[in-house]
C-alpha cells in the first residue's frame, strides 16, 4: 500500500504545475490513509479528559486501608501543552496505588492476533523510588476490582519501575505450563527525567516480541531466547561423572625445589641499625635503651617451594552434554490470555508520588497503536517541552537570584563587623 501511494504521488506530480510540485506531501499522513484500510480492533482506550473516568476505573479499596492507598488526581500536571488534556496522578508520597478497568472487548491469543499495549508515563516528581507499569488480566466476570492488588493474576506486566540505582522497564508474561510469571533476562532500560515519554509493547504470535521507547524500538526478540519460557535444550549427562583418576591441577610443587639451609632462622624485624639512643636518654629514669625495630630486608616469608607445570594435567573435565528428553518446542508461548484478557489496571508503590499515566491504548495492530500516539502523546510533546523548559529557566534564576541575595548579605554583615 505504501508503494502504491509513493508511485501515485509521482505520477500525480509530473502532472501537476512546477509551484504546486513544491508541496512537500506527508509519507506519514499516506501511511495513515493506508492504514485506515485496516481493520484493527481496539480493546481499550482511555485518555482521562472526562469527569466520567472515575465510572470507568476502580479503585483497590479493599486491597490496603484506607490509610495506605494513595488518592488519584486529574490533571494535566505542572507542564503541557494543553491544559485540557489532562491524565491520572499519583498523589501521596509513600502509598500503595491500585486502580483497574474493564476493557471494551476482551483479547483472546486464541484469535492468533498481535497484542499491543501502549500508554505514557510522565515523571513530574524526579522519581527516586516507585512503580509505573500497567498490567494486563484475566477475569472477566469474576475479576474482583476492589480487591485487585499485588496478588492478582495477571497475564502481562509492562512499564518502568526506578528505585535507587535500579531504572528498568518491566516485561514479565505469565506462563501456565510453570506457573510462574517470566521476567526478562536481560533489563530494558527505561527514561528517567520529568517529561511524559511513551511505553510500547508488541506480543506476535509468532513468539516474538518488541518493545517501543517514544516509538524507537529498544528490544526485540524471540521469546524463547529473552525468556525461560522453555528447559534447556541439551542437559548434563546423569550417567556421566569425573572420573576419579582426572588429574584438573595444573601446577605441581617442584620436587626438585629445597628450602635453603637456616632460611627458618631469619627473622622478620630486626633492630634498625641506623638507630641511636637519644642523648637525653637516662637508663636509670627510662630503662635499658632498646633500638626500634623494622622490617628485615632478608625476610621471605614462609618458604614454600616453586610451581611447575603438572606432566599429569589433563585440563579441566568437560561434563558431557545429552538432549534434553523433557524439551519440546512450545508454539503457544504467546499465548499469554488463552482464556481471555479482560482488565487492564496500575498496582503500584511510590516512595515519591507525582507519576502521571494518559493515553493508553490496547490493540491488534502497531500502526494503529502508532496513530493514537501522533494524535495524543506526539502531538503534545514539544509543547509540553517547552513549557518545562521555561520552568527551569524560571527556576535558576530565581535560585541563582537568591544566591546573590543571600552573598549581598553576607558582604553586609563583614561590612557592620569591622
Amino acid at each position: 500500500c505504501r508503494r502504491t501511494i509513493i508511485d501515485s504521488i509521482a505520477f500525480i506530480t509530473n502532472l501537476l504545475p512546477r509551484k504546486i510540485v513544491t508541496m512537500k506531501f506527508s509519507l506519514l499522513a499516506a501511511a495513515a490513509l493506508c492504514g485506515s484500510t485496516v481493520n484493527a480492533e481496539i480493546y481499550f482506550k482511555e485518555q482521562f479528559n472526562d469527569d466520567a473516568w472515575k465510572d470507568r476505573w476502580t479503585v483497590s479499596t479493599d486491597w490496603k486501608s484506607k490509610s495506605e492507598l494513595g488518592e488519584w488526581t486529574n490533571t494535566a500536571g505542572e507542564f503541557y501543552a494543553d491544559a485540557s488534556d489532562k491524565g491520572i496522578q499519583t498523589s501521596q508520597d509513600a502509598r500503595f496505588y491500585g486502580l483497574s478497568a474493564a476493557m471494551t472487548k476482551a483479547f483472546n491469543s486464541s484469535d492468533k492476533k498481535d497484542l499491543v499495549i501502549q500508554y505514557s508515563v510522565k515523571h513530574e516528581q524526579k522519581i527516586d523510588c516507585g512503580g509505573a507499569y500497567i498490567k494486563l488480566m484475566p477475569g472477566g466476570d469474576n475479576f474482583e476490582s476492589t480487591k485487585f492488588g499485588g496478588d492478582t493474576p495477571y497475564a502481562i506486566m509492562f512499564g518502568p519501575d526506578i528505585c535507587g540505582q535500579n531504572k528498568r522497564t518491566h516485561v514479565i508474561f505469565h506462563y501456565d505450563k510453570k506457573e510462574d510469571n517470566l521476567l526478562i533476562k536481560k533489563d530494558v532500560g527505561c527514561e528517567t527525567d520529568q517529561l511524559s515519554h511513551l511505553y510500547t509493547l508488541v506480543l506476535r504470535p509468532d513468539n516474538t516480541f518488541e518493545v517501543f521507547v517514544d516509538n524507537k524500538s529498544v528490544r526485540s526478540g524471540k521469546l524463547e531466547d529473552e525468556f525461560d519460557f522453555l528447559p534447556e535444550k541439551e542437559i548434563k549427562d546423569p550417567e556421566q561423572s569425573k572420573p576419579e583418576d582426572w588429574v584438573d591441577v595444573r601446577e605441581i610443587p617442584d620436587p626438585e625445589d629445597v628450602k635453603p639451609e637456616g632460611y627458618d632462622d631469619i627473622l622478620e624485624e630486626i633492630p634498625d641499625p641506623d638507630a641511636a639512643k637519644p642523648d637525653d636518654w637516662d637508663d636509670e629514669d627510662d630503662g635499658e635503651w632498646e633500638a626500634p625495630m623494622m622490617d628485615n630486608p632478608d625476610f621471605k616469608g614462609p618458604w614454600s617451594p616453586k610451581m611447575i607445570p603438572n606432566p599429569d594435567y589433563k585440563g579441566a573435565w568437560v561434563h558431557p552434554m545429552i538432549a534434553n528428553p523433557e524439551y519440546s518446542y512450545d508454539d503457544s508461548m504467546y499465548a499469554v490470555c488463552k482464556d481471555g484478557c479482560t482488565h487492564v489496571g496500575f498496582e503500584l508503590w511510590q516512595v515519591k508520588s507525582g507519576t502521571i499515566f494518559d493515553d493508553i491504548i490496547v490493540t491488534d495492530s502497531l500502526e494503529e497503536a502508532q496513530k493514537f500516539a501522533e494524535e495524543t502523546f506526539f502531538k503534545k510533546k514539544e509543547g509540553e517541552k517547552d513549557m518545562f523548559d521555561e520552568a527551569e529557566k524560571k527556576r535558576r534564576e530565581e535560585q541563582e537570584a537568591a544566591m546573590a541575595d543571600e552573598e549581598d548579605f553576607d558582604m553586609d554583615d563583614m561590612e557592620d563587623m569591622q
